[in-house]
């Protein structure tokens, strides 16, 4: 029998987000391979293996490698009954099934969920988050989490974002390989040159759509979680804290979690100038506390 679903408060403007992006998102791989078709015509299985290779890795392991990356390690709850506690509070709320249950050893304030479904999913703390919020602030950010979860947004990024990988691989195949061999006017080396250009361009489309998506869909579980916990006081307290306690943390601790932003709760920069400010997979602090307390205000209505 199918599963109903979650408790957790629809969002239509998500879902239509995630559907656009993959679309688009699609549209570029498409683009992207049959340049290659068309310059590499010889090379057409090797190209399909590659590309189909990567796709299938990208989405059956990346989570594994992120939560592995982030130091994710999975704790029973005789190990952490605090945070199973909270967790099993938010299934019981949102009636969904338990997520896998981790800890991060890391002084950096924050939590992450990752996983292609309800199934594989695993949900992880900090052990910085954990020593820092209140019970009620750290069931807001395992409730943002578990959304991501209950919206299978965290699989749409998941997939999105292996264009931008391939686009990747291929620019530097072809800058130092092909194209440092290849320099001649014909129409072959001219198409082989044209690749990295092409594959950039795709790779900043794949990065732009991405992380469009990504800030709604920050804003979305921040909603979603208020709404499903009925504090949206309590979440507030919860950025307002994290993002507080970032400035103190070591720079060397938080340049090993900026790659991973686009999964954490709250962002980490390793400095106010940074580049990721500009382009941040999260909305500002400000744009988060002002929903909430839009929200804060609608559950005061009678």
């Amino acid at each position: 029998m199918t599963r109903t679903r979650s408790r957790y408060a629809p969002d239509h403007g998500l879902t239509t987000r995630m559907v656009t992006t993959m679309f688009l998102i699609g549209l570029l791989y498409v683009v992207l391979v049959g340049v290659l078709l068309a310059v590499l015509r010889g090379a057409w299985p090797i190209i399909l293996i590659f590309a189909g290779g990567l796709f299938i890795a990208q989405f059956w392991f990346s989570d594994r490698i992120a939560a592995f990356s982030m130091g994710a390690r999975e704790v029973t709850p005789e190990e952490a009954p605090e945070l199973h506690g909270t967790i099993d509070r938010i299934c019981a709320l949102a009636d969904m099934p338990k997520p896998r249950v981790a800890i991060a050893r890391s002084d950096v304030p924050n939590a992450f969920a990752t996983g292609r479904g309800e199934k594989s999913a695993l949900v992880c703390a900090t052990t910085g988050l954990l020593r820092r919020l209140e019970p009620e602030e750290l069931e807001g950010v395992l409730a943002h989490e578990m959304s991501h979860v209950a919206h299978r947004d965290v699989a749409v990024m998941t997939i999105a974002s292996f264009l931008g990988v391939l686009a990747g691989i291929v620019t530097r195949v072809a800058l130092w390989g092909g194209l440092s061999r290849n320099r001649s006017s014909d129409p072959v080396g001219i198409a082989i040159m044209l690749i990295p250009l092409i594959s950039a361009v795709v790779y900043c489309l794949s990065f732009l759509l991405t992380r469009l998506l990504s800030r709604y869909r920050e804003l979305s579980a921040d909603r979603a979680a208020a709404l499903l916990t009925g504090r949206p006081s309590a979440l507030a307290s919860a950025l307002t804290k994290v993002s507080g306690q970032m400035a103190r943390i070591p720079t060397e601790d938080l340049r090993k979690a900026e790659p991973y932003n686009a999964f954490y709760f709250v962002p980490a920069f390793s400095s106010k100038e940074s580049l990721s400010r500009l382009l941040s997979s999260h909305p500002t602090l400000e744009q988060r506390l002002d929903q909430l307390a839009r929200i804060t205000a609608e559950l005061a209505r009678p």
